[in-house]
């Protein structure tokens, strides 16, 4: 018979599909003859799956326990971190004695670490004396007057300050690390205690904030510099003058003229703080409108961080700058205006004599400026008008150096008779030169000028009050010229906000260049709600002796070319037409 495979296969699979059953009615037979030992082998098979069942499950839950271990281990050492922090936070203040002074010690959290002096309102000096967590902070919160008399008056008090300041702040610091310590771990502890309800995982945190307060203690120690002093930030009024406590660079090699000058410090602090404790009684309410009158700017940067110090402290609701922002009212020069976009509060401005119509658009094309030429605005609840000055004398090179005080105020005449007839009545009228700011008399309460780099006000017969701001810039480079250095003045102006009058100010006088004085005086406007009477108009412009076209007005000089033997940056600076 010949080989078929085909007939094997079929044959094969018929076999194998009969296997099963027969062994399936083998089993049953089996069974059914011997009964008992169906049963045990059924339980022993049941008992095997079982087993192996359980061990899968004791398997998963000793993985579960592990975990779960782990995982309150790691949320008791959190929460004790946590709570130790806080309770550092809350427990790391205190007050100390520092001289005639009273000094409060704060932990504030922070990325950087380092130390802060706060010396309101003269500013704050920064130290980077440690890394971590935690930042330290001094503020000089009040001065015994008594004491602080006593020093002002005797200078041998000042050595004898000097010998007591280190102690005492020592005392201070270290009550401060022992109370921030302390509550630190019983916030740890009660803040575990009251989540976990267990002695035993309070404890543990308890543990855990230790632990922290440790690293965090270690991290500042190995990361102490000892030469922060000498590398120190002034941020405020400070930033004018950081040679108050002497030059950095001698400070180690010259530690008994630094005690001296540090005790200077305080004598100079104490001095300010006398000086406003016996402030008069007025106190600006919410419903003030505080104005920052600042002038003559100069081309000085410090002027920046002084103004934006004052605006911020005294609550400024905007400021008001009557000219001379610049030195020469160049081009370039028109970048220093972008630093007024940083103040942030609305900054009213005229042209001044050393500011050129470039000048004017620079400071226009910042956000919060406000550019008054000629015209009326409401600014902070107040209606003011503005006018530039005519002039545009950076240097000797231009015609209208020529021009004298009786003819400025021939020019305030035609404006203020041109305002007049508007029949407008502002609030304040703001002019750079105060000779044309008095052609304005009788139509506002109040003229705001500058120019004279030295602050003056006076009433006029009318009623209206005339203020003449001194030098914000500490007249620019122009503050060297004299044997004493021109002081940064600026004035807080404090208006009602129902009828518009001022009602006080504060004066605000700083040294000038190299110098660290600091003056606050505050002056109450005896009748703010006087009578303003008008003037009558003027008929003709004045002549003026100084003046190269007297029986003309500034708008109608013709033009006038600068000298040939002028310099050439004279002869670069531009001219300003008036328009």
């Amino acid at each position: 018979m010949p080989f078929r495979p085909t007939a094997l296969a079929a044959r094969i699979t018929a076999l194998a599909a009969r296997l099963p059953r027969a062994a399936s009615a083998r089993t049953a037979e089996l069974a059914a003859r011997y009964p008992r030992a169906a049963s045990v082998a059924h339980s022993a098979r049941a008992g095997a799956g079982r087993a192996r069942a359980g061990a899968g499950r004791a398997r998963a839950a000793g993985v579960r326990a592990a975990r779960s271990r782990w995982t309150r281990i790691a949320l008791t050492i959190a929460i004790g971190l946590a709570g130790g922090y806080v309770g550092l936070l809350v427990g790391g203040r205190t007050v100390t004695p520092v001289g005639p002074a009273n000094v409060q010690l704060v932990l504030h959290p922070s990325l950087h670490g380092g130390t802060t002096l706060e010396l309101p309102p003269l500013g704050a000096v920064h130290l980077d004396t440690h890394s971590g967590p935690v930042s330290v902070e001094a503020h000089l919160t009040d001065v015994r007057p008594d004491q602080a008399q006593r020093l002002i008056e005797d200078d041998s008090a000042l050595d004898r300050v000097t010998d007591q300041i280190a102690d005492q702040i020592r005392h201070g610091v270290t009550v401060l690390l022992i109370r921030a310590a302390v509550l630190a771990l019983v916030f740890a502890f009660l803040a575990a205690l009251i989540l976990f309800r267990s002695w035993r995982r309070a404890v543990a945190a308890v543990g855990a904030s230790a632990a922290g307060l440790v690293a965090v203690a270690l991290l500042a120690w190995t990361t102490f510099n000892p030469d922060s002093i000498a590398e120190p930030r002034y941020t405020g009024l400070l930033a004018n003058a950081p040679q108050v406590v002497g030059d950095a660079e001698t400070v180690f090699t010259r530690f008994s003229t630094y005690r001296a000058n540090l005790a200077r410090l305080v004598g100079n602090a104490s001095k300010l703080y006398a000086a406003t404790s016996t402030l008069p009684t007025y106190e600006p309410d919410p419903s003030t409108i505080r104005v920052l009158h600042v002038s003559d700017i100069h081309l000085n940067p410090t002027a920046w961080n002084v103004i934006k110090s004052v605006s911020t402290q005294f609550h400024a609701t905007f400021i008001i700058d009557t000219g001379d922002l610049m030195d020469h009212g160049s081009k370039p020069e028109d970048k220093f205006a972008d630093s007024i976009s940083d103040l942030k509060i609305p900054y009213v401005y005229i042209r001044g004599n050393h500011d050129s119509r470039s000048t004017q658009r620079a400071v226009a094309r910042q956000k919060n400026a406000i550019v008054l030429d000629d015209q009326t605005r409401e600014v902070g609840g107040l209606r003011i008008y503005g006018v530039g000055d005519p002039r545009f004398t950076p240097d000797k090179s231009t015609r209208d150096d020529f021009v004298g005080s009786d003819q400025v105020r021939a020019e305030g005449n035609v404006l203020a008779d041109k305002l007049r007839k508007s029949g407008t009545t502002p609030d304040v009228v703001l002019t750079h030169d105060p000779s044309e700011g008095e052609a304005f008399s009788g139509l506002t309460p109040l003229i705001l000028s500058g120019h004279l780099h030295a602050r003056q006000t006076k009433l006029l017969p009318t009623g209206t009050r005339l203020f003449v701001q001194g030098s914000t810039g500490g007249a620019g480079l122009r503050g060297l010229e004299h044997e004493e250095p021109t002081p940064i003045e600026l004035s807080v102006l404090y208006f009602n906000r129902a009828s518009h009058r001022l009602q006080g100010w504060d004066d605000l006088q700083l040294g000038g260049l190299g110098l660290t004085s600091a003056k606050i005086e505050r002056h109450l406007e005896p009748d703010p709600d006087r009578a303003i009477k008008p003037q009558p108009p003027a008929t003709a412009p004045p002549s003026s002796p100084t003046s190269p076209f007297p029986s003309k007005f500034p708008s109608d000089w013709p033009s006038r070319s600068p000298s040939p033997t002028t310099s050439p940056t004279s002869s670069a600076s531009p001219t300003r037409e008036r328009g």
